[in-house]
């Protein structure tokens, strides 16, 4: 039996959203960052929507994988690229897209606080409830009985291509595609899109897809997801 998840496409305007309730939250707090880590790739669009929202001109990048084919075994995150620059004595912001088990952020955030900021916090667009680690600031909770797997505008050929293999497993070809994903994940996308990932012309290097839902009353250890660049 092949597994597709529930999924939501998220929206430029949702991000928008989400971006400006973290700002928001930020300014509520008192507590302004001089300098924001982004988690590379992810985390990335996100923290640089905060620098500009919250006058942070300083963006630092730091690389943590999770999901996919190159996650280790035993599926626990990696850091692979350090920080690009020193944060030592500075009041520090990490960011990422999404908490789903939280590994990532929680690597990072312990990778970050190594170095010796002054102060430290941590936030994400989308926070999964089930998630093990809970960022300070986050722009929309997910209730872990409504889980879903989100497609961000920045990650959406990846996971297209990702969920339109496993899908093709079910039954081949375009329409049949697009009948599976809209049935089985609640993914709806234009047959344009699913001919492109089908015939490998959008990201011909993906190959690992998504995992189900976290089964009832798990802490989200088998939501174990994301491609090979990518944490939650």
């Amino acid at each position: 039996m092949v597994d597709l998840p529930r999924c939501r496409r998220a929206t430029w305007a949702e991000v928008d959203r989400w971006a400006d309730a973290v700002a928001e939250r930020v300014r509520v707090a008192g507590r302004w960052p001089e300098t924001i880590v982004g988690l590379t790739r992810g985390g990335w669009v996100p923290a640089r929507l905060l620098t500009d929202r919250l006058g942070v001109r300083r963006l630092v990048s730091l690389r943590v994988q999770h999901w996919g084919v190159t996650a280790a075994r035993d599926g626990a995150a990696r850091l692979t690229e350090g920080l690009s620059g020193a944060i030592a004595d500075e009041a520090v912001l990490v960011v990422d897209d999404i908490t789903d088990t939280g590994e990532s952020l929680r690597l990072a955030s312990e990778h970050v606080r190594a170095a010796g900021p002054r102060s430290l916090e941590t936030a994400a667009l989308v926070h999964i409830a089930h998630s093990r680690f809970v960022p300070t600031y986050f722009g929309e909770e997910i209730p872990r009985d409504a889980w879903v797997w989100v497609v961000f505008p920045w990650n959406y050929w990846e996971d297209l291509t990702s969920l339109a293999s496993r899908a093709a497993a079910i039954a081949p070809g375009a329409d049949a595609v697009r009948s599976t994903l809209r049935e089985r994940c609640g993914l709806e996308v234009p047959a344009e899109d699913v001919v492109r990932v089908l015939a490998g012309d959008a990201n011909p290097s993906s190959s690992a897809a998504p995992p189900p839902a976290p089964a009832s009353g798990s802490a989200g250890g088998s939501s174990r997801r994301r491609s090979p660049a990518r944490g939650r």
